[in-house]
Formats: C-alpha cells, structure tokens, sequence
C-alpha cells in the first residue's frame, strides 16, 4: 500500500495552515525569534503557508506567484544565527505536533526541514540585506 503524499498527510491546505498559525504565535512571544521578522507577520504567513503546500507535493501557487523559492536569498534581509535555526525548528515541530500531524509523517519532513533551516543561517555573513518584496525570481 502506497502512502498518500505529505501535503495529504499534514491535511491539506487546511491542515497547513492551521500549522503556520501555531507556528507564528510561538515567534510572537519569543524576545530572539519576534525581531526576526518584519512588523506585520501576515504577508510571511500567506508566503509560508503556500511555500509548504508545495513542498509537501501540493498545488505550486508559491512557484507561480513567487517564481523558484530561493529561499537562502529571500530571508538575506533577516539576520539569522544558529540559535533562531534551532529555535524556528523546534516551534515548527511543536506547531505539527499540536496539529496531529502523524509521527510517521514528521520524521521524513523534518529530515528535510532540519537542514533547510540551517541553511538560512547568515549572521556572520556579508550578504545584501535590502528587503526584496514580493518580487517574482527565476
């Protein structure tokens, strides 16, 4: 028996976005996490939510609306260190648990989500920090 793709298993659109609004109550309330982001979280929402749908093998709007992710130089606006990777990992993982996300389901997309997130990490790094918007990357 075939097991049904991660956007599926994670609920959905419905399922996803309930995760990404678990997930940003946690940053609301951290004193590392909240200066992080920009002063209206809800754009990063809307991006976040459509960016997992797709990666979870859902509908590409993200890729349509945005063009490739480039994730590594979307977040060169934000200074982010090895304790905010850790962090962001650790309040992504409590947003699926609380949402019932399968635990069969949270190893195979954290495997993927841990490295990702490390990624990001560009503190030290002299890296052009003027925010890029909404602006469509090929």
């Amino acid at each position: 028996m075939t097991q049904p793709p991660p956007f599926e298993l994670v609920g959905g659109a419905e399922g996803i976005s309930r995760i990404v609004e678990s997930f940003y109550r946690r940053i609301e309330t951290d004193a590392h996490m909240r200066p992080i982001y920009p002063d209206n979280l809800e754009p990063g929402k809307e991006k976040l939510k459509l960016f997992f749908q797709q990666w979870l093998g859902g509908p590409g709007a993200y890729s349509e609306k945005y063009g490739h992710p480039r994730l590594r130089l979307r977040h060169f606006p934000f200074v982010i260190d090895e304790l905010a990777a850790g962090r962001w990992l650790r309040y992504m993982r409590e947003a699926w648990k609380e949402n019932g996300v399968p635990e069969e389901a949270l190893g195979p997309i954290f495997e993927r989500l841990g490295p990702l997130a490390h990624h990001m990490v560009n503190a030290s790094l002299d890296v052009p920090r003027d925010p890029i918007g909404d602006a469509f990357l090929t």
